[in-house]
């Protein structure tokens, strides 16, 4: 079962264990196996239906590109061990995560959960990941990851995502598709034991043109015979009903039967095993071929520790989960991830008793520092604004019409991501450019801009006297990282675009490919001289 839920730590195991009890008493006796999308990362403030939960309960750290902007393998296996025994507390023993797609085409709305554009970035990172989250070996303090989405969803046909007809196609202009798989080997040779292909149709790659979980080129002779992966094949949610790419014309008994035989394991979100009965009541697929599916996923369960003890305790369970220890690491990781681009006239870091004009941060916390918080720009020594990008805008326009939601969320639906098929645009909307410009024309100007994707600002880097990039912090990190308490040490997972045509430009399975980049990849500034770090 996937665990949606968001509630008190003490509820959500003593609700996990209730279906445990049931299962204990079912025929067979064998253990649920819960599963979650990621719980442990700061964002923009939006719980993103389908990519990741409303996991307030759980330690907050960055989002997994500001683990990226660290580049400290050390700090996200940390992260992943702290991750692994709030989960575990719980009775989740499974996540849908990391993502190993790879950013190169910065219009993909799945950009957030990567660790950004690099493969070897990537792949030191799942390395990191797998010695967290599972150590050495599967036992009772590991939780197993489903890695995703093999063999890289990134290269998205015009950056439109699969989820949707228009996007069903992943795309290698630059022949650049092994460059893609990199980061899942990596992971598989660390001992990964579950993979997820994504919904798309890998264009002119295999020879029958399927979506990955459909694709026996892709999951059998590639995933594993040529990388040897021996474990879980955990299909992507609905493949039979709903994004069926490549089989649109089969029945739904026929996908899974070509499912099973691509050497699919696992239908995800899918209730529906009368099929599978039926295929081998008719002969169409072999119990021996099923026996093989179900061994794979029994190990997992075994290995876990699971059929011994399925249970949760839920006063440990409120015990564990964001205890002081965990969120202080944490916080020190929000402070790690942040990336300055640029700083002029040395305006970072703040002036001890300088007047502020705050917008979207805790003016409390910034008068606790020594900061005198003002009310008009004017009356400032300095503005210091939070801004995000809500979802790119359509159409190539940079804004939506009025009274769209957030200002520029047209077309936007699952996750954030495009429902209508136009164009899109990274730019960000014209009001919010015009109010920063305003802004910054009365007072120096610091920008701390949360970044999801790529997204096109070079106005937003002329009007402002200091721009930080991150990827999930709290005020409070922020604050240290503006005060110089701790001085901004990330360093950028994807490069930034200086203009759509730009974007427009880029072969979308190569990375680093931007004509000018405003911000080259790994690009990061210490307040030192404004001198980049090494």
């Amino acid at each position: 079962f996937i665990n949606r839920v968001n509630t008190s730590p003490k509820t959500m195991a003593t609700w996990l264990n209730g279906v445990q009890a049931i299962a204990e008493g079912s025929r067979l006796g064998i253990p649920a196996f819960f599963v979650t999308n990621p719980r442990n990362h700061l964002g923009s403030g939006a719980v993103v239906v389908g990519i990741e939960e409303a996991g307030g309960s759980f330690s907050q750290w960055p989002g997994t590109l500001g683990l990226a902007a660290t580049r400290d393998a050390a700090l996200v296996e940390a992260f992943s061990r702290v991750s692994a025994e709030e989960h575990i507390a719980v009775g989740i023993r499974g996540a849908y995560h990391p993502q190993l797609d790879l950013a190169t085409e910065p219009r993909w709305a799945r950009i957030s959960g990567t660790f950004g554009e690099d493969a070897d970035l990537t792949s030191a990172m799942a390395v990191a990941m797998v010695h967290g989250f599972q150590g050495d070996a599967l036992g009772p303090a590991s939780v197993a990851l489903i890695f995703k989405h093999f063999p890289g969803g990134g290269p998205a046909s015009g950056g439109q995502d699969s989820h949707f007809t228009y996007g069903k196609y992943d795309v290698y202009p630059g022949g650049n598709f092994d460059y893609h798989v990199r980061p899942f080997k990596a992971a598989i040779d660390a001992g990964a034991v579950a993979m997820m292909p994504y919904y798309s149709i890998p264009k002119d790659i295999t020879q029958d043109q399927v979506g990955m979980a459909f694709n026996k080129e892709i999951v059998t002779d590639l995933l594993r015979n040529r990388l040897g992966f021996t474990g879980v094949v955990n299909s992507d949610s609905g493949i039979t009903t709903s994004m069926v790419w490549g089989v649109e014309d089969l029945t739904v008994e026929q996908r899974f039967r070509k499912a099973i035989e691509a050497g699919t394991d696992l239908f995800s979100n899918d209730a529906t095993p009368e099929y599978v009965v039926n295929l081998v009541r008719k002969g169409e697929v072999s119990e021996t071929r099923i026996d093989e599916s179900v061994s794979r996923l029994l190990r997992v369960r075994f290995a876990l520790g699971i059929f011994e003890n399925p249970y949760a305790d839920p006063d440990l369970a409120e015990q564990t989960i964001r205890k002081a220890a965990f969120q202080a690491q944490a916080l020190a990781a929000q402070r790690k991830s942040a990336v300055l681009l640029h700083n002029d006239k040395s305006l970072l870091p703040l002036k001890p008793g300088s007047k502020v004009y705050a917008e979207g941060l805790n003016a409390d916390l910034l008068q606790s520092r020594g900061f005198i918080v003002v009310s008009s720009p004017g009356d400032a020594d300095v503005a210091v604004l939070r801004v995000t990008a809500a979802a790119p805008s359509r159409g190539g326009a940079g804004a939506a019409p009025a009274g769209a939601p957030g200002g520029n969320a047209r077309g936007a639906g699952l996750g954030g991501l495009n429902t209508d098929g136009a164009p899109i645009d990274l730019t960000l909307p014209a009001e919010r450019i015009a109010s920063v410009h305003r802004i910054a024309q009365a007072v120096p100007t610091v920008v701390a801009m949360y970044f999801d994707r790529p997204y096109v600002v070079p106005q937003l880097a002329k009007d402002s006297g200091a721009l930080v990039a991150h990827f999930g912090i709290s005020d409070e990190a922020l604050i240290d990282v503006l005060s110089g308490a701790h001085p901004p040490t990330g360093k950028l997972p994807f490069e930034l675009p200086s203009s759509m045509d730009a974007v427009r430009a880029q072969k979308e399975d190569v990375p680093h490919d931007s004509v000018a980049p405003l911000y080259e990849f790994g690009h990061g500034l210490t307040f030192a001289s404004g001198s980049p770090l090494r």
